[in-house]
Formats: C-alpha cells, structure tokens, sequence
C-alpha cells in the first residue's frame, strides 16, 4: 500500500473558517447541534451514562470541564468518557448510510469537552463538529474499504475526536498528521453487527471511540509517534477528493425514534393507520407488518433491558401502537415490561414482502396491515424511515424533534431557551450554552 502526506485533510481541518461556509451549511450545523444535545440530555437519564459517571470518577479525576446531565466536573479525559457514554444510550441520533454508521454521536463527546475547556465561541465550536463530521465519515469508508467488514460508529469517530479536537487545541499540521494516524490505527474495530443480534452496552462502540481519540490527543501531546493515516493512501485518497466542496454533513440522515432504523417504517404505517381509520389500540386483532428482510431479523423478545427495546422491532411497533411514539418515555428501564405492551406484541406478525426486500438497502420499505376485533381490515401507504437526507431536513423538524424527545425530562423554559441560544445570529460562548442546559430548573425531577 502506498502512502503520500500531502496535509489536504490537516489543511482543511486547521484553515476552515465559519463566516466562510454555505448558509446551508451553517444551518445544518446548528440543527446538528440540536439533536446531538438533545441525545445527550436524554442519555444524561440512562444507566449508561451512570456507568460513565463512575468511570470518569474513578480512572480519570476531577476537572472544570461541566457535563451535560451532570452537576461534576471532570478533566478533559473524563468529561469525554462520561459524554460519550450518554450520546448514544437512547440511539436517537443522526446517521450516514456511506458508512452505515452514526457520525455525530461518536465524536460530541470529546469535541464538546474540549470546547468547554477552551472557552470556545458557538460558531467556532460548529466549526470543530464540522471538520469532525467530515473527516469521520471520510475516514470511515476508507477503514470499511480497507477492513472489508461492517465496522460501526465508535471505530470511526475516534478519528473525528482527533480532528475536532485536535483543531480546538491547536495542533500544528503535523500534530494533526500524527494523531488522526494514532487514532485511527487504535481504533476500535466495533463489529456493528453483534450488537444488534445480541444487544447491550456495547452498542456502537461509542465511548470506546470517544475515549480512544481522546487518549490519541494526549498521547500527541506527550510525543507518541504515529506514522500514516488511510486517507493518505493511494487506494483511497479519492475519499478528499471533494474536501471543502462537497458536504457530507448535508447527507445525514436523523431519526425520529430510539430504536433501530429498520423498525421506523412499521412505526410509522402503524401510527398512520390509527389516524386515518381513528382506531384505538384496544380494537386491534391482529397487525401484520410486511417489510424488508432484515427488519424481520430484528429481536422480537420482550426486553429486559434498554439496548434489548432498542434492536428490537416488536417492542417498539408494540408501544407505538399504544402511545403513537416511540420515545424515552417508553424505552427507558421504567417503562419495559408494561403491560398493555406486551400483549400488544403478541398480535404482531412480520412478514418479508420480495419486492421490498429487492429495493433493500437503498430503500427500507414497509405497509402495516391491521385487522380490528370486528373483522375489518385497514392497510397503510408503504413508509419509508422519516428523516432521510433526501428530505432536507431543516431547523423546523430538528426543533420540534428536539422538544418531543427531551420532553419528558426537560422543561419548555429550558427548551426554548437552548434552542434560541443555537439558533440565534449572534455568537456566544460554548460554556454558556452548556452551563444554561446544566440549569437545575430546566430539569424535571432534578
């Protein structure tokens, strides 16, 4: 394999400048801070964030830099550790289908910490997520090329820590060169797919990414010597060929419920269903969900854990069925195991339809087929995810996405007020953004 340094990436992560991007691009940026805060304030309520708690507490120590969710505060290490435990605890956040993996999440952790640490300004912090985004999803379909296996997001976002933060600390080029080298070849090498047939913490390897490209920066700082990167290599240097032209940040996809993808579209034929005919729950018989493949696969076992409702398709139909959502109200530990739920999942039946299942996976296809207690039956539009990069998604969606899913454990004072401060023309400080969603009276049940 041949390797030629030519700083194209380093270039663009050190020299972006804010005032200098698209409009669109900007407003997409925003949005994705957006939901990115609003996965961390709902994974701020998760048992897996209780874990990066203790972790950071333990291994790491003390520091200035605040969590969202938290009244501590840690070092940078630790402030990475305990953020990237929460990010993707209730899977809600955005994705990219080049890599099949969920970008965001898997550096905000270390690029938020970082920020906070050096007092960065909001416009200069988006600049940072970014350069992380780009080189994450860049960098992660080199490593899937390379490996020739369906890695997940916890591998390539220890590479997107290593450019945002590198970037917020200043690194020289070749600072830069050598940390995105240390922690790509570290990297977790997360196998995606064992997390959804045997769902846990483990998840998208999420933390571990975090915390491995947090550490490829400290090791940078105290002369660990790393040598190439993939993106420099011959069979793959044609991932830059675009950098700074081309967005990839305006392909992400973003999703309206914690779960996996694949159960969305039955999410959403179901919901449509009830409306249309004005059904409820307890006039159901039978629900037939005719979809791809794949989402027949998916766990239909009445969880007993979070990540178990999660990579699952019949708890969370089973539930919207119920409350027409599928939030942190019904994933979360206190909600498995209602009844109402799981005898709803009794009445489901999945069934692969051929035709969807040859669109699969450029088009995840699905039509919900009900059948009420007094023997009549109603059927759905077919239903694509919501979400997709082909729908634009602007601030309205992210917004009212936002204040759906951080409902149940945040105010609307408190919504509103986060959600002025990022859109807001004017720049302020990431810290105070932070510190304001910290706020002890924008939290419910604090």
């Amino acid at each position: 394999m041949k390797f030629e340094t030519s700083y194209k990436l380093e270039d663009f992560i050190l020299n972006t400048n804010y005032n200098d991007l698209p409009s669109n691009v900007k407003t997409r940026l925003k949005g994705c801070f957006i939901d990115l805060l609003g996965a961390l304030i709902i994974g701020s309520r998760s048992e897996q964030f209780s874990v990066g708690l203790r972790l950071a507490k333990t291994i790491y120590g003390k520091g200035d830099i605040a969590v969202i969710g938290s009244e501590e505060k840690f070092n940078f290490l630790g402030a990475s550790a305990a953020m990237g435990h929460s990010s993707n605890a209730y899977d809600i956040d955005d994705g990219h289908n080049l890599t099949r993996a969920h970008p965001g999440t898997s550096f905000i952790g270390g690029i938020l910490a970082a920020a906070y640490e050096k007092n960065l300004s909001r416009d200069e912090f988006l600049t940072a997520l970014l350069v992380a985004y780009e080189t994450t999803i860049r960098s992660g379909a080199a490593i899937m090329d390379y490996y020739n296996y369906a890695h997940s997001s916890g591998t390539f976002g220890a590479v997107g820590v290593a450019a945002g933060v590198g970037r917020i600390y200043g690194f020289s080029r070749e600072q830069l060169n050598n940390v995105l080298s240390v922690a790509e070849f570290n990297a977790p090498l997360v196998p995606g797919i064992r997390s959804v047939e045997y769902p846990s913490m483990n998840k998208d390897g999420v933390p571990f990414g975090v915390m491995i490209g947090a550490l490829a920066i400290m090791e940078t700082l105290c002369g660990f010597e790393g040598n190439k990167n993939l993106l420099e290599a011959e069979e793959y240097k044609h991932y830059l060929d675009d950098l700074g032209e081309k967005y990839q940040i305006m392909d992400l996809y973003f999703k309206p419920y914690t779960c996996c993808r694949w159960a969305h579209p039955a999410i959403d034929a179901c919901i449509e269903v009830l409306d249309k005919y004005n059904i409820h729950y307890t006039d159901i018989e039978r629900v037939t969900i005719h979809t791809f493949h794949r989402a027949t696969l998916l766990s239909k076992i009445v969880p007993k854990a979070v990540d178990e409702a999660q990579y699952n398709i019949a708890y969370p139909v089973a539930a919207s069925l119920i409350y027409k959502d599928f939030g942190y109200s019904q994933v979360r530990k206190e909600s498995l195991g209602d009844p109402s739920v799981v005898e709803m999942m009794d009445k489901l039946f999945f069934v692969t339809d051929e035709k969807y299942d040859k669109q699969f996976p450029a088009h995840r296809i699905c039509k919900a087929e009900i059948i009420t207690k007094d023997g009549k039956t109603y059927t759905s539009s077919e239903c694509e995810p919501r979400g997709e990069a082909k729908e634009n998604i602007g601030l309205d969606w992210l917004t009212q996405k936002f204040r759906r899913i951080t409902g149940p454990v945040y105010t609307a004072e408190g919504q509103e007020t986060l959600l002025e401060m990022i859109t807001a023309d004017t720049d302020l400080p990431i810290r105070k953004i932070v510190d304001t969603a910290n706020k002890n009276e924008f939290w419910k049940n604090a």
